[in-house]
């Protein structure tokens, strides 16, 4: 089993919130955080319906980086796609 996939493992079987936040701070960078929040900001925004242009002004990121994630939106089966409408039906807003 990859390690990834144990990773995977446990925190789907977590219940904590905020267990699973104190890992993700642990185990990564605060520039890896960033990097990670930034991504799933785009990806929100995206999924909402605003532009790249505008994504890219709102955020200070290239486009080149938006039309990855948006790419990634719109593979089939799409990881962030899935997340982004589990998060949506969690009663969350995709766009800022």
């Amino acid at each position: 089993m990859s390690q990834l996939k144990e990773i995977a493992g446990v925190l789907a079987e977590i219940d904590d919130r905020a267990l699973i936040e104190r890992f993700l701070k642990s185990i990564l960078t605060r520039n890896e955080i960033r990097e990670i929040e930034l991504r799933w900001e785009l990806v929100k925004l995206l999924h909402g319906g605003m532009s790249q242009r505008k994504i890219s002004e709102k955020l200070g990121v290239s486009l080149c980086k938006i039309t990855r994630g948006s790419r990634e939106l719109k593979k089939n089966p799409s990881a962030f796609r899935d997340m982004i409408e589990k998060h949506v039906a969690m009663g969350k807003k995709t766009t800022a």
